[in-house]
């Protein structure tokens, strides 16, 4: 007679994600990784992989409103978690973000865009008019190695001028 023994690569955890507003509701292993449960499960495939180590940022989200690598966030961690990607950005168009980016050359492959606009995200949604500095330091996490950086972060101070404009004509 044979038992049946379950190995730890066979366990599953029911998990509930929240990922741009909408529930999800799905049977996973506690430590698949984020990253490939947005893009194998749920097929959002805007959060790219590419060092898998979170060095690079081209798998940035937003989980309960902080900027995360996905590829370092395990399934147990992100249950229960609201999570916003670059598809949810663009429900209703192109975010104000995505369109700043258009404009001012802020990518030229575009393999890193996703990551960075979630970063840029992240930066205003914290500072709504960022220093220099602030913009820097938000960026940090994300790597590109196409641009320079200039375009992305005449991007980031377009919308910041847009921001203070809006704010300065509500006086």
């Amino acid at each position: 007679m044979s038992a049946s023994i379950k190995l730890p690569s066979e366990e599953r955890m029911r998990m509930s994600i929240f990922v741009n507003g909408k529930k999800k509701e799905l049977e996973i292993h506690p430590a698949a990784r984020l990253v490939d449960i947005l893009r194998e499960q749920l097929h959002l495939t805007g959060t790219k992989i590419s060092c898998g180590i979170g060095r690079c940022g081209a798998c940035s989200v937003i989980m309960n409103g902080r900027l995360v690598n996905a590829c370092l966030v395990r399934a147990y961690q992100a249950n229960e978690k609201e999570i916003v990607t670059i598809e949810g950005l663009a429900e209703k168009g192109l975010h104000p973000i995505q369109q700043a980016f258009l404009e001012e050359g802020g990518f030229q492959c575009g393999y890193c865009t996703p990551g960075m606009i979630m970063a840029v995200k992240a930066i205003l949604d914290q500072y709504p008019n960022p220093t220099s500095q602030q913009i820097v330091d938000g960026l940090s996490g994300n790597l590109c190695r196409c641009t320079g950086y200039s375009g992305i972060i005449r991007a980031v101070q377009k919308l910041a001028e847009k921001e203070t404009s809006r704010l300065d004509s509500k006086c």
